[in-house]
C-alpha cells in the first residue's frame, strides 16, 4: 500500500501543513503521555546519580559504580524485543500504568536504608526490566492517538523534553545527594513513578489489546518476538529505515566516548568537555523543533538523505580540524560549532520515526519499536567502545575524522534502500481510539 499519513490539523481536502503546538496539546491523551515521560526521565536520571553515589560510598569501587550506572540499559540489550511484546499482547494503557506502579514500589524499596548491595542491584535490574514494555507501549500509543504531522511534532517535542529532563534529573540528583542522602533522591524517584501511574490511569482512554489475531490460541512471548522480527525481515521499508537509523547513530554518537581526549588534544581544559558534549544535543534540539514545526512530513522525508550527510560531514571536518589545526581556543570553538551543526542534521530521526510508524501495522508497533530501540542501544554502545578502543593507538582527532568519513560511506547503501522504498506504509487502519481535541 502506498501513500502517506494525513498531516495533523489539516481539514479534509486542504493542503498539508505542519501541525501547531496548540493542536498537539489539544489532543487530550498526548498531555499525560508527554508529561509522564518527562517525569519518568527526570526520575531515572536522578536515580542513576543517587545509586552511583550510594554504591561508590559503600564500596569505593569505580567499577561497581559504573556497573550500577549501566544496569538500566541491560534489559534493552538482553531482552528488549521479548519484553516489548507486552505492548502488543495487553492493552497499552494497562502496560503503562502497571509498569509505573511497579517501578514506584521497587524504587521505594531501594530507598530503605541499609538494603544489602546485591539486593539493591537486583531491584535496580527489575526496575530496568519495566523500561522496554513501558517505552514500547508509550511509543505505540503515541502513534495511535496522533496523526501524521502531529506525531512528527510530538516526536520532536519529546526529544527536546527528554534532553531537558535528563539535565534536570542529573542536577536535581546531584543536589539531593549533596545536601541530604541518596535514599531521599530514590524516594523522590519513586514519587515521580507514582504520580505518573495515577496520571495515566486518570487520563488515558481504555482500549483493547491491539493484537487480536491470536484469538484463543496459546500465546508465547518468543513467538510474538519472532513475529516482530519476521515482520521487519520481510518488509524492505522497515529494513531500510532501521538500517539508516542504526548506521547513522553508530557513527554519529561515537565521538561522545572520546570527548575528554579530544578536548585535551585541542588544548582546552577539563571543564570544556561538558560544553563539547552539549553541542550536539543542542543542535538536535534546535533542528528538531525547526524541522517538525516548519515543514510537512512529505518534505521532511525528501530531506532525510541531506540531513544524514549533514549529521556526519561536520564530524569528519571536526576531526580534521583537530588533527591539522593548532591547539587553542579557536580550534576548540570551531569543533564545538561543527558538533552543533552535526546535531542540526541529526533531526533526520524525526521523519524516519514517522515513516517507521507509517510502515508498521498497528498491532505490531510495540514489537517493532522494541527491536528498533534495542538495536539503537546496542549500536550506541558499540560506537562508543570502538571509538575508545581506537583512541588507544590513534589520536582522538584522527578517530573522530575516521568516524565521520566511514559513516558517510557506510550510510550510502541504507540511504539508497530508503529512497527506493519511499511511499510505502502499513496496510490496515489504526486501532480505534485516536483522540480528538
Amino acid at each position: 500500500m502506498s501513500g502517506s499519513a494525513p498531516a495533523g490539523g489539516s481539514p479534509a481536502g486542504a493542503a498539508p501543513r505542519p501541525a501547531t503546538f496548540r493542536e498537539l496539546f489539544g489532543v487530550r491523551e498526548f498531555r499525560p503521555l508527554f508529561g509522564t515521560y518527562l517525569l519518568s526521565t527526570i526520575g531515572d536520571e536522578l536515580a542513576r546519580v543517587a545509586l552511583t553515589v550510594l554504591v561508590y560510598q559503600r564500596t569505593d569501587s569505580p567499577l561497581l559504580s559504573a556497573i550500577t550506572f549501566a544496569i538500566s540499559y541491560l534489559p534493552w540489550l538482553l531482552g528488549g524485543p521479548l519484553l516489548s511484546t507486552l505492548a502488543d499482547r495487553f492493552p497499552r494503557h494497562r502496560v503503562l500504568i502497571a509498569s509505573d506502579a511497579a517501578r514506584a514500589l521497587l524504587v521505594a524499596g531501594m530507598a530503605i536504608p541499609g538494603t544489602p548491595l546485591p539486593v539493591l542491584l537486583g531491584l535496580l535490574f527489575v526496575v530496568a526490566v519495566c523500561g522496554p514494555p513501558f517505552e514500547s507501549a508509550r511509543s505505540a500509543l503515541m502513534a495511535d492517538v496522533l496523526d501524521g504531522d502531529r506525531y512528527a511534532l510530538a516526536t520532536s517535542l519529546t526529544n527536546v523534553g527528554s534532553q531537558v529532563a535528563q539535565v534536570l534529573g542529573f542536577v536535581l540528583g546531584g543536589t539531593l545527594v549533596a545536601l541530604l542522602h541518596p535514599s531521599v533522591a530514590l524516594l523522590f524517584d519513586a514519587a515521580t513513578f507514582a504520580v505518573s501511574a495515577v496520571w495515566l490511569w486518570a487520563r488515558l482512554q481504555r482500549r483493547p489489546a491491539p493484537d487480536g489475531e491470536a484469538g484463543d490460541r496459546p500465546r508465547s512471548v518468543w513467538r510474538d518476538a519472532g513475529d516482530g522480527l519476521r515482520l521487519i525481515a520481510r518488509m524492505p521499508r522497515l529494513r531500510a529505515i532501521i538500517a539508516v537509523t542504526w548506521v547513522g547513530t553508530l557513527f554519529a554518537n561515537g565521538p561522545e566516548g572520546i570527548a575528554a581526549p579530544l578536548v585535551d588534544q585541542l588544548g582546552a581544559g577539563a571543564t570544556a568537555v561538558g560544553v563539547l558534549l552539549a553541542a550536539n544535543p543542542a543542535g538536535v534540539t534546535v533542528g528538531g523543533l525547526l524541522i517538525a514545526r516548519a515543514i510537512t512530513q512529505q518534505r521532511r522525508e525528501q530531506l532525510v538523505p541531506g540531513l544524514v550527510v549533514l549529521s556526519l560531514a561536520p564530524i569528519l571536518v571536526a576531526g580534521l580540524v583537530t588533527v591539522w589545526g593548532a591547539p587553542g581556543g579557536g580550534a576548540y570553538a570551531l569543533v564545538v560549532a561543527l558538533m552543533f551543526v552535526a546535531g542540526l542534521g541529526a533531526a533526520w530521526t524525526i521523519p524516519l520515526n514517522v515513516a517507521f510508524v507509517q510502515a508498521v501495522p498497528p498491532a505490531y508497533r510495540g514489537r517493532a519499536f522494541g527491536v528498533a530501540v534495542s538495536g539503537l542501544y546496542g549500536v550506541q554502545g558499540i560506537g562508543v567502545l570502538a571509538a575508545g578502543a581506537a583512541a588507544e593507538g590513534i589520536p582522538a582527532g584522527g578517530v573522530v575524522a575516521l568516524l565521520g568519513g566511514l559513516g558517510l560511506l557506510a550510510v550510502v547503501p541504507p540511504l539508497l534502500a530508503y529512497l527506493r522504498t519511499q511511499g510505502h506504509v502499513a496496510t490496515g487502519s489504526p486501532p480505534a481510539g485516536r483522540s480528538g481535541a
